[in-house]
């Protein structure tokens, strides 16, 4: 339901499981096992798989807190958007990768939960995508000695106020790993 013209097409987009932000994060391996077979399936299925990478002072380029978990290898045929804000469309080239590929459809993973996860589910929404949070395949640090609340409800407020998100023409919501389909 796409509000965008002539974009039937699916993608998943693995955002910023970075070595510098997932190694303390809740859960990390489990949440990397699960992003690993999502990204399996899209491949399987033929679907787009485009991944995020965020870049800041915190997380130079070409550092080793920079680069990918090791268990996540992109392939040469897929697409890196390299960004330096939480929303993974905000001054990238995400729209134009997205474009070339046809995609209306985002299936979302990957961290911070509560930074540049919702400002991309955001961002995607008002920009005219559906967007589905893959509910066990995002996580976040503890930032609970700045006040935050703990990370597993960090993590399960996102998926509650993500399952029933919508927008006029879009659709939003949540899937758990073994049930995406491409």
């Amino acid at each position: 339901m796409t509000t965008l013209d002539n974009r039937p097409n699916t993608a998943l987009l693995v955002v910023d499981v970075q070595n510098g932000v997932v190694d303390a994060a809740h859960d990390r391996d489990t949440i990397v096992t699960n992003i690993a077979a999502l990204v399996d399936k899209a491949r399987a299925a033929g679907t787009a798989v485009v991944w995020v990478q965020h870049n800041d002072d915190g997380l130079p380029r070409d550092s080793e807190e920079w680069n990918y978990v090791r268990e996540l290898v992109a392939r040469e045929d897929e697409p890196v958007v390299h960004k330096s804000w939480g929303d993974s469309f905000e001054d990238t080239d995400l729209e134009e990768v997205l474009a070339e590929r046809r995609v209306g459809r985002l299936v979302v993973a990957g961290a911070q939960t509560d930074a540049c996860i919702r400002s991309t589910l955001h961002g995607a929404i008002a920009r005219g995508y559906d967007a589905t949070l893959v509910a066990d395949a995002h996580t976040t640090e503890d930032m609970s000695g700045y006040g935050a609340p703990p990370p597993e409800q960090v993590i399960a407020h996102t998926n509650l106020y993500w399952a029933d998100h919508r927008a006029p023409g879009r659709q939003a919501g949540t899937v758990t790993t073994a049930d995406v389909q491409f």
